[in-house]
């Protein structure tokens, strides 16, 4: 059963909405913030720490929209289409999609890597984005009733770096998340959806604590031209650039934040 955490204002039906999927920390947390800030009403999903995304909920409080957090697992489908019914029937429409949710492991050679790693990337990384991505179709494109809208993908540089040594399984991952967002753009530019992706580089957050080495950023910030890793809320201002009217001839872009590299 999902849990659903709500705080902020009553829903206007001319306000904008966006879903945000993995919004209780990290690149999420940035994009609920500035979206709240930018006049969204803001449902975003988050795995399992409640405590987490009720701070996030409570963070927002004051931008004068109404927040919601849910309890999801984008690689169920069952919970994907929970999530979307949850935010359509509270808001009554969707107008972006932010497919931010994903998984890395521990540093690893592709040749030690097993079979339960990779379904958790795949299923969370992939799967999830898709699923995320065709229910946004069913209820955006103009084809199917919708008003249009802007989805946003968040890929890695590690799609073009490959990752040797550490993540090959995860930069495969978000590859296909390039793809996807070369495919689906070409597929629904018609219908009134821009489909675009960020690939952030090296950014502080707490994943590179996921993959065993809380301090990588330090150690591999000589490698970036700009001798830094990036700020979560510098990701989230160009996502939420590609979700703004701004960015309205803009599809099937994938926008590199990586500091240069």
């Amino acid at each position: 059963m999902d849990r659903v955490v709500i705080l902020g204002f009553p829903c206007m039906s001319q306000q904008r909405s966006i879903l945000i999927t993995g919004g209780s920390r990290g690149i999420g947390a940035a994009v609920v913030a500035l979206a709240a800030e930018q006049g969204f009403n803001v449902c975003f999903s988050y795995l399992n720490n409640q405590s987490a995304a009720e701070t996030v909920v409570a963070s927002a409080k004051d931008k004068g929209r109404r927040v919601m957090a849910v309890q999801s697992d984008v690689s169920v489908e069952t919970d994907v289409l929970s999530l979307w019914k949850t935010a359509i029937s509270t808001f009554g429409r969707i107008d972006a999609l932010v497919n931010n949710a994903g998984v890395l492991d521990l540093q690893s050679r592709l040749e030690d890597v097993e079979m339960p790693r990779l379904r958790r990337i795949i299923d969370t990384n992939v799967i999830g984005s898709i699923l995320c991505a065709r229910e946004a179709v069913r209820h955006m494109s103009t084809r199917n009733g919708g008003r249009g809208g802007s989805i946003v993908n968040l890929s890695s540089i590690s799609a073009r770096l490959g990752s040797p040594h550490e993540y090959v399984d995860y930069a495969a991952s978000k590859g296909a998340i390039d793809s996807l967002t070369i495919g689906l753009s070409k597929e629904v530019a018609t219908e009134g959806i821009r489909v675009n992706a960020v690939r952030p580089g090296t950014t502080i957050t707490d994943i590179h604590a996921a993959g065993g080495e809380p301090d990588r950023v330090e150690r591999v910030k000589s490698r970036i031209p700009m001798q830094r890793g990036g700020e979560a809320v510098e990701i989230a201002n160009a996502i939420m650039w590609l979700v703004s009217d701004e960015a309205s001839y803009t599809t099937g872009a994938i926008l590199d934040v990586s500091g240069g590299l």
